[in-house]
């Protein structure tokens, strides 16, 4: 018996499709950008345009033929592309990163950086508080000395450097 962990996520056909049909909107996205830029050879040679646009075009092709090669798969060629339990183990890591980097606009990278390396020791890792804390606390005390004082990057920082007068 087939446990739900080994079941496939999603299909070859079905990511192939997906995936041409993001760049072929990116494609139509160049085209039409670069068109209202000006595509035409002026002049005095190209337009701004001019090759962004036929990269664009280019893009546009090669996306419609892999779109009908991948409409053509034949049922015994769509093999897993994903199986559920792999689904799983990268979804436990890219939701999480998601809203570390929604979190950064509020809190800041610096606090957003401890509480996500907190929450990932102690989550996937199983390390103690004191331990999760420490080296959380740490990596973002060094990252601010580094990137702020010394070489004099600013970050995006929330209340908590505001606070500290770090803005």
């Amino acid at each position: 018996m087939e446990r739900s962990q080994d079941r496939p996520a999603v299909r070859r056909k079905a990511m192939e499709i997906a995936v041409t049909l993001l760049f072929l909107v990116f494609g139509l996205v160049v085209c039409w950008d670069n068109h209202r830029i000006g595509a035409s050879w002026g002049s005095d040679g190209p337009q701004a345009g001019y090759f962004p646009f036929y990269i664009g075009v280019i893009i546009i092709v090669s996306s419609a033929i892999t779109l009908f090669q991948a409409i053509a798969i034949k049922a015994a060629d769509n093999e897993p592309f994903v199986l559920r339990g792999q689904l799983k183990m990268v979804m436990v890591v890219m939701v999480p990163t998601v809203v570390y980097v929604a979190a950064i606009d509020w809190l800041g990278i610096y606090v957003a950086s401890t509480i996500y390396i907190v929450l990932f020791m102690r989550w996937l890792g199983k390390y103690s508080w004191i331990k999760c804390a420490s080296v959380s606390i740490g990596v973002s005390v060094a990252f601010f000395l580094m990137f702020e004082l010394w070489f004099k990057v600013p970050l995006p920082k929330g209340p908590l450097e505001a606070a500290l007068g770090f803005s």
